[in-house]
């Protein structure tokens, strides 16, 4: 029997001292019946290696002393689910933002694509966004590690009403007071939009005179098109608040589309002409190329601006309301995202061209 005294002994290794020679004796009774048994049904005594299959199956000695211990958790069963939805926010919030930008700006900025490498950014911001992350999720943990070490004191959590329990949500359903606002401020934009924003000359007073590229009003157009499919869309909501897939595909087509508006509106040098007394005719059009610029630049953020917009609310309300449906609900998320790309590329390229 001396496999079992060497399987105790492991076993005691990771026990308290004044636990050790109890547990020993009870495990060894335990394995000593079991091998007694099995030579019964033998007829002879168990060679090493039946006596090894059979503490293979009772499990490693570590995993047998823990079954003798008290559980212990840094973060316990009960504040782990809302610890690792927290994680999941600081990750949105923090990380995915960050990584959304660094990818804008070296795939459309040409200056920035310059002036930094992949192998850089590695090794110099990305270590600090990863410091500063494990600084945040270390944050995180201890404050939650508290928690679990006052919720083991205190109780707090047992204390709770089932009254005070939100009431049920129906994930289709639209409030109609959403519906009421989204068509009142498109229309009160729309009105806006109209009074005189299709001029070329896009503001005149008091000698101030701002003239805009013909570029203008393609966007123009675009803009009080996407503005008035926004007005009935929300409309039919209002009639039928209800959410379908077919609406949400829509809301996702409006918002790539308005997306790729606006990015075309920052890359597209739609500034022409400003005029202001005593302003020189020559620093007048450094600050219109100065403007132009400043704009094109911010392209990778009208791109992330996108990518938010997609997945905070687009994303979000498809798989909410395409239960029963995955599959739809996914090649509509995958179409959204492709979408989204294409439109920022076709951007890229057409004002490249013009």
């Amino acid at each position: 029997m001396e496999l079992v005294e060497r399987y105790l002994q492991a076993v005691k290794f990771w026990l308290p001292k004044e636990q050790q020679d109890d547990i020993a004796a009870e495990l060894s009774e335990d394995l000593r019946s079991q091998i007694e048994e099995q030579e019964g049904k033998l007829g002879r005594r168990l060679d090493n290696a039946e006596i090894g299959a059979i503490l293979k199956r009772h499990g490693r000695p570590l995993l047998v002393a823990n079954r003798y211990l008290p559980q212990q958790f840094l973060i316990g069963p009960a504040l782990f689910p809302i610890y690792k939805f927290v994680l999941k926010i600081v990750a949105l919030c923090y990380l995915i933002p960050w990584l959304l930008v660094w990818f804008g700006l070296m795939s459309f900025d040409s200056s920035y694509r310059a002036a930094h490498t992949i192998g850089g950014d590695l090794i110099g911001a990305w270590g600090s966004l990863w410091t500063t992350a494990i600084l945040a999720f270390g944050v995180v943990t201890a404050v939650f590690a508290i928690l679990e070490r006052v919720q083991n004191n205190s109780g707090f959590l047992d204390n709770w009403e089932p009254a005070k329990l939100p009431p049920v949500r129906n994930a289709k359903q639209i409030p109609r007071f959403q519906s009421v606002m989204a068509v009142a401020a498109n229309i009160l934009f729309l009105a806006w939009w109209i009074n005189g924003k299709w001029s070329f000359t896009f503001f005149e007073n008091s000698g101030v005179r701002i003239v805009l590229a013909p570029v203008w009003q393609p966007i123009y157009w675009a803009v009080l098109f996407l503005s008035l499919a926004t007005i009935v869309l929300f409309s039919v909501n209002l009639a039928r608040p209800q959410w379908t897939l077919s609406r949400a595909a829509i809301k996702i087509v409006l918002d790539c589309a308005g997306a790729g508006v606006f990015c075309w509106f920052l890359k597209a040098r739609v500034l022409a002409e400003i005029t202001v007394p005593n302003l020189s005719s020559a620093r007048a059009a450094h600050l219109v190329d100065t403007i132009n610029t400043l704009m094109a630049r911010a392209f990778p953020f009208g791109i992330l601006a996108w990518a938010l917009i997609i997945l905070l609310a687009d994303i979000g309300l498809i798989y909410r309301i395409g239960s029963g449906r995955r599959q739809l609900a996914q090649s509509l998320t995958v179409m959204a995202l492709l979408a989204g790309t294409v439109v920022a590329a076709g951007v890229e390229t057409f004002c490249r061209m013009i």
